[in-house]
């Protein structure tokens, strides 16, 4: 290596911009890579989009079974991940009823099976925690024409409300959240985070021309709660068993359960307001509430 020439690979973002850190300069450019990846993935077709949920739960699968029980890959993991694979297909191939029920057996199993080890009701939540996502987003996405809108949708609330609250956070700060599961989210963050879900719920209907603008705000702010919810769960979780990130898979972000935490709540709630509007129509019923 020359001198004077870092050996760090994510170096080269602070010398271009000067401000930007290594660190999040990893963020940056995995966060863009991914992104990119499964916008198209989940635009391309329902096929796409169902191998791509697979991979995804799979990989909470790993991270899951590795911080409940320890060494993997063992039984419990293999039956696991299964369960998704099965949700994955089922859901893909408009039966997503049968996907629940593969869902929920997978549970009964895997919870049996570490039932010695007496970690069974925490691996037994841990199939619905990677595989109920995959069915409600793939049932979701496989109700065309407005399977992808209504699927886009409910990614960009928890986006938008992840950002949303880490900017006023960071800007207005105030008393904490809840600091004994997780120290650096406020009362403000929160605020933010959902007040920009809403916004953006609007504006989605207005670019994208779907959707009842009033309703999706609504359903925006809901979302961006319930996402919220589902990220203090999981800060919950590696809390108790005294762990920053879920695993390092992705560069500069942790793992794949700390990205994907408030998008397992929220689409599990979106599928069950779009079955309860209309379970024929579940796209629509998500983007119109009709």
């Amino acid at each position: 290596m020359s001198e004077g020439k870092s050996d760090d690979p994510w170096g080269f973002l602070s010398e271009l911009f000067g401000f930007v850190s290594p660190e999040l300069g990893k963020r940056i450019i995995s966060g863009i890579a991914i992104g990119v990846i499964a916008l198209a993935m989940t635009a391309w077709s329902v096929t796409t989009f169902a191998v791509l949920m697979f991979v995804i739960g799979a990989a909470m699968t790993w991270e899951w079974a590795r911080m409940v029980r320890g060494a993997m890959p063992d039984a419990g993991m293999i039956v696991q991940i299964l369960a998704v694979f099965l949700a994955a297909v089922l859901s893909a191939t408009d039966r997503a009823g049968l996907g629940v029920a593969a869902t929920g057996i997978g549970a009964i199993a895997v919870a049996a099976l570490a039932f010695g080890a007496g970690r069974a009701q925490l691996s037994g939540v841990g199939v619905l925690y990677a595989a109920l996502p995959v069915v409600a987003l793939g049932w979701l996405r496989g109700d065309e024409p407005l399977g992808f809108h209504a699927t886009l949708f409910v990614l960009v609330s928890v986006i938008v409300t992840d950002v949303g609250a880490y900017a006023s956070g960071r800007t207005i700060g105030g008393p904490r959240l809840w600091p004994r599961v997780s120290p650096n989210k406020t009362w403000s963050g929160l605020t933010g985070g959902v007040a920009a879900a809403a916004v953006a719920g609007a504006l989605f209907s207005w670019i994208l021309g779907t959707g009842s603008p009033r309703w999706l705000a609504s359903l925006g702010f809901f979302l961006g709660l319930i996402a919220q919810g589902g990220d203090l769960a999981e800060s919950a979780l590696k809390r108790h068993f005294g762990i920053k990130d879920s695993s390092d898979l992705i560069p500069g972000h942790g793992g794949v359960m700390d990205r994907m935490d408030g998008i397992v709540t929220a689409s599990i709630a979106a599928a069950a307001i779009a079955f309860a509007i209309d379970a024929y129509a579940p796209a629509r019923a998500l983007l119109y509430g009709s």
